[in-house]
């Protein structure tokens, strides 16, 4: 197979569907543009995960994948073909693995499409690249850059890089000065939702335990973060905690971008295998992730700044929504002092350096 052409004048990339998988193709996002450094490059992505990049240095403009309105279904499919096409792509490199992504661009009459030949693709690839299984044994930024390097690009660095909007970090600091009392020390941001499954999440009693623990400290805030899916997990924290003015919980009530922004402000988050864990993992936040059902190894918080805390078990990690066994012993055996440990252990590290 001929290489991915160099003299591309515009280069669609269609990004990944969820929030944490879009963090993780971030080095490959840079890696494309060093290859394409006077490319105009757009990214197709959905807007759940479109703050990702809003601000990247690396996205000429982003191209909204509409899959709940104009681009769903079937006819919305080859109506999402028809608004790619007035752009006259050159090309288009395929982050996503899904079979619609190549039929899309297909669609569109894009003459150069690659990526992974995946869900039988194949056929509507003009660079297709098979997958070195190998490398899914390694951590999930390397999956990205394997198949860049198989179109035969240059591979960058791995570092996982976001870039937080000026007009969300600004939001962010005001509204920090706006809730915290004047004698805060210290910002936690606690995470206690998953979006694949209960096996994911810590018990929400035990985040509610180990926020109380840290609000014993009068100089600290506790941020919770999530979604309005996390309601309920976010008020038995709240109504837990003793010190309640120490708490604010922000679930449901920040957008992407706003919620990047306080993360990139928080001494430490605490966390599950989610994508705000990857969020804080690219902003070099201090990261501490309870992990359970998934794989630290390919899905773990890429960053120096991070530790994990989970429970050795054979049937662990079983990749699982919901635990196999029945015993959830991936997360109920991990204790509180075991997460306190860890956050305390990493803060008093990094303060060191």
């Amino acid at each position: 197979m001929k290489p991915f052409p160099k003299r591309i004048r515009k280069l669609l990339v269609r990004s990944t569907n969820w929030i944490g998988d879009a963090v993780m193709t971030s080095p490959a996002i840079r890696t494309i543009r060093q290859n394409f450094p006077d490319t105009e490059i757009t990214l197709l992505a959905s807007p759940w995960v479109a703050d990702v990049f809003q601000a990247s240095p690396y996205v000429d403009r982003i191209f909204p994948y509409r899959k709940k309105d104009r681009h769903g279904g079937l006819m919305g499919k080859f109506r999402l073909a028809m608004d790619l096409k007035p752009d006259k792509f050159d090309g288009a490199i395929l982050l996503q693995n899904a079979f619609e992504a190549a039929f899309i661009t297909f669609l569109a009459r894009i003459p150069v499409r690659g990526g992974y030949t995946t869900d039988g693709r194949g056929i509507f690839l003009t660079h297709g690249i098979r997958i070195n299984q190998d490398v899914k044994q390694k951590h999930q930024v390397n999956y990205y850059q394997e198949m860049l390097k198989g179109l035969g690009l240059t591979p960058g660095e791995n570092d996982l890089e976001i870039s937080v909007a000026d007009e969300s970090l600004q939001w962010a600091r005001a509204m920090l000065l706006d809730q915290a009392a004047s004698d805060i020390k210290t910002v936690i941001g606690i995470n206690p939702g998953a979006a694949y499954g209960p096996a994911k999440r810590w018990p929400s009693e035990k985040f509610a335990a180990l926020a109380d623990q840290l609000c014993h400290d009068s100089h600290t805030l506790i941020l919770v973060f999530g979604t309005d899916a996390d309601s309920d997990a976010a008020e038995r924290i709240s109504t837990t905690v003793t010190n309640k003015n120490n708490v604010l919980n922000l679930t449901g009530k920040t957008s992407l971008s706003q919620a990047m922004g306080l993360i990139s402000l928080c001494d430490a988050f605490v966390t599950n295998d989610s994508g705000l864990m990857h969020v804080s993992a690219a902003l070099k936040t201090a990261t501490v992730a309870v992990f359970g059902s998934t794989n630290p190894v390919t899905t773990g918080p890429y960053s120096d700044n991070a530790s994990i805390v989970r429970t050795e078990l054979d049937c662990s990690p079983c990749l699982k929504t919901h635990c196999p066994q029945k015993h959830f012993k991936c997360m109920e055996n991990i204790e509180v002092n075991d997460v306190l440990f860890s956050l305390r252990n990493l803060m008093n590290t990094l303060n060191k350096k």
